[in-house]
């Protein structure tokens, strides 16, 4: 191989070198704004989804009078006491979870909600 075949061959790798870096950099950018553009839409939805926990009870259907409901927030979203805010004796107590869209319950609270079915639930007086 002469000098000038081997400059060519050399050039060539650099730039090939060089043009795969800046492939790869163009690929990783679109990979991070394609990532920051999944954590806005979820964050967004985390936003809405604690909007939503909070007026809740104000919307149709809830399943009691806003005044008998307590926001919690963690590990389920409402403690409620229908009939509490009428005076009404109260005959039962409501642990609501608030979701929305296709958000489903946590496994925490789905070992709560059998906790509930299964009658495992106990009123303690704590005394100091």
């Amino acid at each position: 191989m002469n000098t000038k075949t081997i400059l060519i061959l050399a050039a060539t790798a650099i730039i090939s070198f060089i043009l795969g870096k800046l492939i790869q950099k163009l690929k990783d950018n679109k990979l991070i704004k394609k990532e920051r553009a999944d954590a806005v839409k979820r964050s967004r939805a985390v936003i809405g989804g604690q909007f939503t926990e909070q007026i809740a009870p104000f919307l149709p259907a809830f399943p009691c009078n806003a005044g008998d409901a307590r926001f919690i927030g963690k590990p389920v979203d409402f403690i409620a006491f229908p009939g509490s805010a009428e005076g009404k004796s109260i005959e039962e107590i409501l642990l609501i979870e608030v979701k929305t869209g296709d958000s489903r319950l946590s496994e925490r609270e789905k070992q709560i909600k059998a906790a509930v079915e299964n009658g495992n639930v106990k009123y303690v007086v704590y005394r100091i």
